[in-house]
């Protein structure tokens, strides 16, 4: 079983319209909130563009350059979905996920993610043959069912199982205190590999509500602590 299928489908089953990522970008001034139906629909069209426009089978490798956003959340979800290895060195990697500002990679496909914060794709097609990515993944499947399976020895990130990366997740989920019943306030980046288990896979993990900060400015803090109702800080 993929690491997004573990984490996502007791959810889904359960609590599908409970929000589940609150992401605010002080930067841009936004805020959006997802729902756990929403978050897999967003994986499982980011999965089902991997397999069908590049052949993604599981253990290929999918590079992820892309700071803590509820877009990026849908990226390594679905990357994961499929049974992708998830990694921050594009060379070699059958697709390379990357920011507004690139549209060039040492992947086999450069995909361009816009990270605007309503998900709007790109103003103009990007160069040098790069993807669109919130354009064309958009128009990919709501549902994902993996034509593999997906072994728990299968590589996931940066060459680490499935088992072991949800185990650290858990771990991690532990450490910090992180219980299903949390609304936790992160404004940790995403970066490979710790960014990610902690900011991201710890809370999921353990089935709670994880409300993430993007450019945080540090004033506002107070603020979205009050207004989110949040119960633990994952701080740098």
């Amino acid at each position: 079983m993929s690491i997004t299928e573990h984490l996502l489908r007791p959810l889904l089953n359960t609590a599908a319209a409970r929000p589940l990522i609150t992401h605010y970008d002080d930067e841009a001034g936004s805020r959006i909130e997802l729902s756990v139906a929403t978050v897999a629909n967003w994986a499982a069209k980011t999965a089902n563009w991997l397999v069908e426009e590049f052949d993604v089978e599981p253990g290929d490798r999918v590079a992820v350059a892309l700071p803590a956003h509820w877009q990026t959340a849908g990226v390594l979800l679905g990357a994961w979905w499929c049974g992708a290895d998830v990694t921050s060195d594009a060379a070699g990697a059958k697709v390379a996920f990357v920011g507004p500002d690139t549209s060039t990679s040492a992947a086999e496909a450069t995909a361009v993610v816009a990270l605007d914060p309503l998900g709007r794709g790109l103003p103009s097609t990007p160069a040098d043959g790069a993807f669109d990515y919130l354009s064309e993944a958009r128009l990919a499947g709501d549902d994902f069912a993996p034509m593999f399976p997906i072994p728990s020895t299968t590589p996931a990130l940066l060459g680490e199982t499935v088992d072991d990366v949800l185990a650290r997740a858990a771990s991690h989920a532990e450490t910090s205190g992180i219980s299903g019943t949390d609304r936790v306030l992160s404004t940790l980046d995403w970066a490979l590999p710790e960014g990610a288990l902690v900011g991201l896979l710890a809370p999921l993990s353990a089935g709670a509500h994880l409300v993430q900060v993007t450019h945080a400015d540090q004033a506002k803090l107070a603020d979205r602590r009050n207004a989110e109702r949040t119960t633990v800080d994952l701080l740098p």
